[in-house]
Parts: C-alpha cells; sequence; structure tokens
C-alpha cells in the first residue's frame, strides 16, 4: 500500500532530520489558469450532488471576474451545483494523475460572490492513484468556509504535504443549496521537490540507528 512514506519516516527520527531542511529545487508538475476548463487535459468534473445540476464550470465574470488574465478565467461552482439550486451539493473538480516524490505544495486562490448570509465551503483532498471514487481521497488537507467566512476576495493558498505516490487532488464544494452562493477556482499549482542528498543520507542513518535500536530491544 503506498503511503506518505518521508512524512512517516521523519516523524520516526526527527533528530537526524529537523538541522537539514533546505531542499532541491521543485519541478511544477502542475500549472493551471482555467483558460477553458472544458479543455484543461486530464481534469475530471464529478458531481455527487442530490439531485445533480451543473458540474464546475467556466466562471462567471457577471458575478466576479479572475483573479488575472481574461475575466471567465477561472473555475466555478455554485448552488446551482444541485438541480434548480435545490437539495445537497456535493461537486468534486479533481486534478490530472501526478507522479509526486518528496515535500509537494499545492497552491492556488478562491473566491466567492460578494455577498452575505450564505455558508459555502471548500474541501480540499488527495488520493492516490488515479481514480476518481470519492472513497479514494481520504487525505483532508484543508477545509475553507462553512462555520468560518469564506473569502470574498481572491485569496492564495499553500498546502503542504510530504508523499512519494501517484495521485490526485480534489477540491469538493458542499453544503445545502439554499446556504451557497458563487465559488471560484485559480492558479492551480502543484510543485514536487526531493529533500537534498544530504537530508537522504542523514536520514538513510536515522533509519538506521532506529533498527540498530530494535534489535538490541529483540535481544
Amino acid at each position: 500500500m503506498q503511503r506518505l512514506n518521508y512524512m512517516l519516516a521523519a516523524a520516526a527520527v526527527p533528530a537526524a532530520c529537523t538541522p537539514h531542511t533546505a531542499q532541491a529545487a521543485g519541478t511544477e508538475m502542475l500549472s493551471e489558469d482555467f483558460g477553458n476548463l472544458a479543455d484543461s487535459p486530464g481534469w475530471a468534473r464529478v458531481n455527487r450532488s442530490i439531485q445533480p445540476g451543473a458540474p464546475w464550470c467556466q466562471g462567471n465574470p457577471d458575478i466576479f471576474p479572475a483573479q488575472a488574465g481574461v475575466p471567465d478565467a477561472y473555475a466555478a461552482a455554485s448552488c446551482l451545483s444541485a438541480a434548480q439550486g435545490i437539495g445537497r451539493v456535493d461537486n468534486w473538480l479533481i486534478t490530472p494523475t501526478l507522479t509526486l516524490s518528496g515535500l509537494t505544495t499545492l497552491s492556488f486562490v478562491i473566491s466567492r460572490e460578494r455577498v452575505d448570509g450564505f455558508d459555502d465551503l471548500l474541501e480540499v483532498r488527495f488520493g492516490h492513484g488515479s481514480g476518481t471514487a470519492a472513497a479514494s481521497f481520504d487525505t483532508l488537507l484543508a477545509s475553507i468556509g462553512g462555520a468560518v467566512d469564506f473569502p470574498a476576495q481572491w485569496q492564495p493558498w499553500h498546502l503542504d504535504l510530504t508523499v512519494d505516490a501517484t495521485g490526485r487532488f480534489a477540491f469538493r464544494y458542499l453544503g445545502d443549496a439554499a446556504r451557497l452562493s458563487h465559488v471560484g477556482l485559480d492558479a492551480v499549482r502543484v510543485v514536487t521537490r526531493l529533500p537534498e542528498p544530504t537530508s537522504r543520507l542523514l536520514l538513510a542513518e536515522g533509519l538506521g540507528v532506529l533498527g540498530l535500536l530494535r534489535r538490541h530491544e529483540r535481544h
């Protein structure tokens, strides 16, 4: 089973890894500005709302414009994710499959319609493999909005995880349609980078020491 390997190893031997945090130059695995969501290669739109309405779609500049570029260049979801704006919204936008190694940063910007009294909620998740089943996205990275106000102007977010696996990120818009407005997502970037060789060496040495201690305990 694929796991967050480096994260678990670092937790096992923090003394060996903590003094050496420098990282090699990152490799950009994904860059998406949603100039045309329908033609964005590898992206999946899965609407699990009850009853399903519109999937994630091209931004609506009449509600608010994109944070950069042409006015409609962002991905959007709204209360109409449920048919006629009635029901339970559960609308997913899923990145292409990515092969990640080491410290990975997911960055993006989000905004919502500038009206009060709504409970827009966006979950950001990670799942191993290339599937789109909801159950596979079992790592919750962030929950934005809901009880806490969703940003009403374009705001950047940066989420880090340490993973050595193939997987996908998912943006899940959810809630009671009657309590949702219109949200936007833009400038999605994924950068992954391996630790510096000195860090990998110290990690290996730390794991070796850990193995010796365990063998000593058995004897």
